[in-house]
């Protein structure tokens, strides 16, 4: 096996990596100055809110009702 090809190799492999590396380091900076401009510019222009009122239905108002339900169920299943 010829050991220049070998180094060349491993020359254009470490280049990609090192291409990559910088790559991702450039797109973390730029993201996290985004943010700070993006948290700048809501405290300047909030945007408005809008508030969504949901009901809370109870699942069973009495629970001595649901419990006998269950056994009446459960008996009828038994065949008892």
């Amino acid at each position: 096996m010829n050991l220049e090809i070998l180094e060349n190799g491993l020359v254009v492999m470490l280049t990609g990596m090192g291409f990559v590396l910088v790559f991702l380091i450039i797109l973390i900076g730029v993201m996290f100055v985004m943010s700070l401009i993006v948290k700048y510019l809501n405290k300047i222009f909030p945007e408005a809110v809008e508030e969504v009122k949901t009901t809370v239905k109870k699942a069973a108002t009495n629970v001595d009702e649901a419990i006998a339900v269950a056994i009446a169920a459960i008996m009828a299943r038994r065949g008892n």
